[in-house]
């Protein structure tokens, strides 16, 4: 664990993408896996500006930019299987899927809700069979809608029903879904509501397909399965609150709660950087350990440690971006993190890596009102001679 812990601290940015001439935030990232050993893999992110961008995943360079959302994205996801199809959820009541090989704006599948549905949250499940998306409350409704995701590239551009819905479990937004790594049939969901749910949607109703309700005491931001066999789930709230379940005792006298932390600003002590916001959690399996990933909103990122006992400071990555993290990936086969953020910086960062400098340093020079507002570093790092 150690050794893991140092590894993290001492990621060191190996590329960053060259700033679009359209700034914007970047909200979700997702990267695909690699259909054969040493092959090309992708990097799609979900922008403010309602858009999807496509990246090389080794170099960062800009492939492709899909663009026609009426709505606000709420996240992308690579199918599992297939590391060049790409799903976007959108406010507009849809859930599109795009083929990355492909120039063409049209997606190639659309699952479309039900008429008064907002999506603000989705997720695939593991066997690329299940799409899940959660709604906006509406008058008193809010739904978890489920679609058969069978069959995507040999039918293009039909649009797909809902198999159907679950309605019962949450009373407000749900903000957050999250399918289990390795059991298909297991998903979790959160809500402002402060609920967080696991279901087994293998089961025939909504009543027996509910395994257990945690109580965050908070609206719900961030959730995630951690823990060997990933029978662990933990969550994050939008005041900064952290819990940490364990599913395995749920038949048992054991209590189910590892650790439930109010305010994780108070509880870190990240030295006189501070600690402003968490984005999210990531298991690592060689390690088996769940960390924190969280932030100042001038552009540190933290790591923090979790355990039982508690949170502790793992290391701070600086001087890669300088606004508020809103998203990140981590890709466990070369031990490197993907973060995007407010400042519209695209960064990926590598065990002790040099970072290769912007040949153009031309292409930072975009004005734009999100660009106005960052600090752009044009420190160039000369390459060593053997």
């Amino acid at each position: 664990v150690e050794k893991v812990e140092e590894q993290l601290a001492g990621l060191r940015i190996a590329r960053r993408c060259v700033p679009s001439e359209e700034p914007a935030y970047l909200l979700d990232i997702d990267t695909s896996t690699a259909a054969q050993p040493g092959s090309s893999r992708f990097v799609a992110v979900s922008c403010s500006s309602r858009s999807i961008r496509v990246y090389d995943r080794e170099t960062l360079r800009f492939l492709r930019e899909y663009s026609g959302h009426r709505g606000l994205l709420s996240g992308v996801r690579f199918a599992h299987a297939c590391d060049s199809v790409v799903f976007s959820a959108c406010s507009e009541g849809t859930v599109k899927c795009w083929d990355v090989r492909s120039a063409t704006q049209k997606p190639v599948q659309v699952f479309s809700g039900y008429p008064s549905n907002v999506f603000i949250s989705f997720d695939v499940s593991c066997s690329d069979l299940i799409v899940c998306a959660g709604t906006e409350k509406v008058e008193k409704d809010t739904f978890l809608v489920f679609w058969d995701a069978r069959g995507i590239t040999d039918c293009a551009s039909t649009t797909k029903e809902p198999l159907g819905v679950y309605s019962e479990s949450h009373n407000d937004d749900i903000t957050k879904i999250c399918f289990h790594p390795i059991e298909p049939n297991l998903v979790v969901s959160g809500s402002t509501d402060g609920l967080v749910n696991v279901f087994d949607i293998n089961k025939d109703n909504e009543d027996d397909a509910l395994i257990s309700t945690c109580n965050s005491d908070s609206s719900v931001s961030s959730l995630g399965w951690s823990g060997q066999g990933y029978k662990q789930v933990y969550c994050m709230t939008h005041d900064e609150g952290f819990c940490w379940w364990d599913m395995a005792q749920l038949d048992t006298e054991e209590p189910i709660t590892l650790l439930h932390i109010l305010d994780v600003r108070e509880s870190v002590c990240a030295e006189n950087h501070g600690l402003h916001y968490l984005v999210g959690g990531l298991y690592h399996e060689k390690a088996g350990k769940l960390f924190l990933i969280g932030g100042t909103s001038t552009g540190n990122i933290h790591l923090i440690s979790c355990g039982t006992a508690g949170l502790s400071l793992v290391g701070t990555l600086c001087g890669g971006h300088s606004a508020t993290v809103r998203s990140f990936c981590w890709s466990p086969t070369d031990e490197s993190l993907l973060t995007g953020g407010e400042d519209a910086q695209l960064l990926l960062w590598k065990p002790g890596a040099v970072e290769r400098s912007l040949t153009k340093k031309a292409s930072l020079k975009i004005s734009s009102s999100v660009q106005k507002r960052v600090r752009v570093h044009h420190t160039s790092l000369k390459s060593r001679k053997k």
